[in-house]
């Protein structure tokens, strides 16, 4: 992957673009832009993504999708609950600071498996086994901030997990911070609804 010059772009345009493509997607009319032969030419040396999504890895939200983008449009990270680990970091300051992009979307969706696991966990006090016990660690704080609201939902508890993890990727990254800091990216935390298909923002760090 090669480095770019800055996007022309700022955080509410790149927003903006994401916006009106996931509205596109809502009533089934997608462009499907950025998707040919031409595209893909284009792109063989370089990339100038507009932003990078952090989303769940739920098979039902894939981002270029739902935000009706293509090639080159949008980097994008994905775990399952989209926990923050070492790698994520790595990859987030890699797109702010290498490739520029004005916005970071953090993605959470409805009806989420890892955030059940994990209040299910903290309810019951069984921790699954596995790996799978690493990813519900990562997420009871969340859950936990959650119930201190009174919030015991799943939906509801994707929505603080959002903003809990916007949260802590300035809190870990001095990097993500420092860049929203100086207006050079913005943080959307995002929840996606499966059964309308629409992106509704929950938090920001930065302007959108």
């Amino acid at each position: 992957m090669s480095e770019v010059k800055n996007s022309a772009l700022t955080p509410a345009e790149a927003w903006k673009l994401l916006q009106e493509g996931n509205a596109r997607f809502v009533v089934g009319e997608t462009a499907h832009p950025n998707q040919n032969a031409a595209r893909r030419d284009e792109l063989v040396d370089a990339q100038n993504p507009f932003a990078v999504i952090f989303g769940c890895s739920d098979s039902r939200l894939a981002a270029e999708i739902i935000f009706d983008v293509g090639l080159g449009d949008v980097f994008v990270v994905r775990t399952a609950g989209q926990v923050i680990d070492p790698a994520v970091l790595g990859s987030l300051e890699y797109s702010v600071d290498v490739l520029n992009v004005p916005l970071i979307v953090i993605l959470g969706h409805d009806s989420c498996g890892a955030v059940t696991a994990a209040i299910d966990a903290y309810r019951t006090g069984d921790m699954p086994p596995g790996y799978i016990r690493n990813l519900v660690e990562r997420i009871t704080p969340s859950v936990v901030a959650a119930r201190r609201q009174d919030v015991k939902d799943v939906n509801s508890t994707v929505v603080e997990h959002v903003k809990q993890t916007s949260t802590r990727l300035l809190e870990m990254s001095r990097s993500l911070s420092e860049a929203v800091q100086e207006g050079r990216t913005a943080i959307a935390g995002v929840t996606y609804r499966l059964a309308e298909g629409k992106a509704e923002l929950v938090c920001q760090h930065g302007s959108v």
